[in-house]
């Protein structure tokens, strides 16, 4: 690791830990040259998901949009902003732990939807009327029947 202080190679490895989430591990280093400590963190490098919408296109999985949505569907509930993240952090950890880089939006809608199952039931049916593009009242009516 290049030192920022006098452009040197020469380090050591001072102290080490992980994150609070593990994903990252925090390192603190000391150059061997100039003695001045510095910190680095070290992360996975991870392979982007790719989402493939209903008409065929693909696009890079975004967390602040799929955040955003859940967000639109909570408003005005009892959900706080720590759940929501929650939430979006369990959804992440199933799409990035799968063997497949590629997954399509319906997939990702049904997470979405099961997990505001057990979080909101009005959440759930708002992310419903948006993700499932009801046609009809009727359609929206057989949605609202499944909560019996």
């Amino acid at each position: 690791m290049r030192c920022p202080f006098c452009g040197k190679l020469e380090d050591k490895v001072v102290d080490s830990r992980a994150s609070r989430d593990g994903a990252t591990i925090r390192r603190r280093r000391e150059c061997l040259v100039c003695s001045a400590r510095f910190t680095t963190y070290e992360v996975v490098e991870s392979v982007p998901v790719t989402v493939t919408k209903r008409d065929g296109r693909k696009e890079v999985y975004d967390r602040a949009k799929l955040q955003r949505g859940i967000e639109l569907a909570c408003a005005k509930r009892p959900v706080t902003q720590e759940q929501i993240e929650r939430l979006v952090d369990e959804i992440e950890l199933e799409l990035f732990h799968g063997q497949t880089r590629e997954v399509k939006s319906s997939r990702l809608g049904d997470m979405v939807l099961q997990r505001l199952e057990q979080l909101d039931k009005v959440a759930r049916l708002r992310f419903a009327s948006v993700f499932k593009d009801f046609e009809t009242p009727g359609a929206f009516i057989d949605e609202l029947k499944l909560f019996g």
